[in-house]
């Protein structure tokens, strides 16, 4: 009896040691969607060589990661994502670009992650992974709140990321002022600043004054006069702040036309959306202060050293975004005990990473900003 025991203990043992032994060699497998051969190869090199940053930093050697090459067009994007899910694949990270995820809708049981920031428009099964208009709206309306900015205009190019705009401002349920969409034809986009801004009647009230007190026989008139042909303008601004949906040199062609027509920084607040630390701006004093929503750039910052260092060259932006996604798909498969779900994405959870907090509910990802003004030639955090 007692040797049956001992026998049956051993079994036992034996099969939890099995049991352990498989589990821990099964392989979670992740796919990797990006472009490495084509226009945009150096992009999706820079993209994989993040994610294997951030699978040193794992160290877990259950954590497979398949690249495949999309080659940056929707038909090879379905192709490879086709070759993932034969081989077990149900989390694949990718596409970069919005287009490419055109026909992933017939993958219904994989979850991709793309690292686009555009929210509109997709497959129920891709959701947008990038720094969306979402969580920047939300971060610039914290930043309205803290200063009491209630009439702000959002200034919207007429090009397809208007409709990106739309869908994130009827999301936040931010309040406006007024939505303006102008033309990025820089020959268009001066006279219709100019209308926003009533500059033309701004400009006939400083004249329409100068001669009325030329006419009359104040005291001390002639100074007065002089102080007002130094202003370019007469009468206010129906508005506190403008919020410019822009980037590079369209956004400060915008900040120009404004500075036209006399509506400067100094007084009414210039807000962009996030720059990722563009230095040019730094050089635009006249625009200073212009304040922005962005990630972290102290995390940014130690990122792009620890890439230099490996790989000797700077990252992409979005590879920036591809290291963290790796901790986050780790973080979450490990709070479901390791095993692969869809519904890990549904859940809600909240995980720090080098951009920031991700905020993860109903298979929706945001994000939770800083806060950044530009002045004195250098990038200062606001919160």
């Amino acid at each position: 009896m007692k040797t049956f025991i001992k026998y049956t203990i051993i079994s036992t043992l034996s099969l939890i040691i099995l049991i352990q032994n498989t589990f821990s060699s099964e392989k979670i497998k992740i796919g990797l969607i990006v472009p490495t051969s084509g226009e945009y190869s150096q992009l999706g090199n820079s993209i994989i060589k993040s994610v294997r940053l951030a699978i040193n930093k794992i160290d877990d050697n259950r954590f497979e990661i398949i690249p495949k090459d999309t080659k940056s067009n929707p038909i090879d994007t379905l192709k490879v994502s086709k070759q993932l899910h034969n081989q077990g694949v149900r989390i694949v990270i990718g596409p970069v670009f919005n287009e490419s995820t055109k026909y992933l809708d017939e993958l219904k049981d994989i979850t991709f992650l793309s690292l686009t920031n555009k929210i509109y428009g997709n497959p129920p099964n891709v959701i947008s992974a990038g720094v969306n208009a979402i969580s920047q709206i939300n971060t610039i309306e914290k930043f309205r709140k803290l200063n009491d900015l209630e009439r702000s205009i959002f200034l919207i190019p007429k090009t397809d990321y208007k409709k990106e705009i739309n869908f994130a401002i009827n999301k936040t349920n931010i309040k406006l002022k007024e939505k303006f969409f102008y033309d990025t034809d820089p020959t268009l986009l001066t006279s219709q600043i100019e209308k926003l801004t009533r500059y033309q009647q701004r400009k006939e009230n400083l004249q329409n004054e100068i001669e009325r007190i030329e006419n009359s026989n104040i005291s001390n008139k002639e100074k007065k006069i002089e102080k007002l042909k130094k202003k370019d303008t007469l009468g206010g601004i129906n508005f506190d702040s403008v919020i410019i949906a822009d980037f590079d040199e369209s956004l400060k062609s915008v900040a120009t036309s404004l500075l036209y027509t006399d509506v400067s920084s100094k007084r009414i607040s210039y807000i962009a959306l996030n720059q990722w630390f563009d230095n040019s701006l730094l050089k635009e004093n006249s625009l200073h202060p212009l304040y922005f929503p962005s990630i972290n750039k102290e995390s940014y910052d130690l990122f792009i050293n620890e890439y230099n260092r490996s790989y000797k060259t700077k990252p992409n932006q979005i590879s920036f975004l591809s290291y963290d996604l790796i901790g986050l798909v780790y973080f979450l498969i490990y709070k479901n005990d390791f095993k692969v779900s869809n519904n890990i994405f549904y859940k809600q959870n909240k995980f720090k990473g080098k951009i920031g907090i991700f905020e993860i509910n109903k298979n929706i990802i945001t994000h939770q900003l800083n806060f950044y003004s530009i002045e004195d030639n250098k990038f200062k955090k606001i919160f």
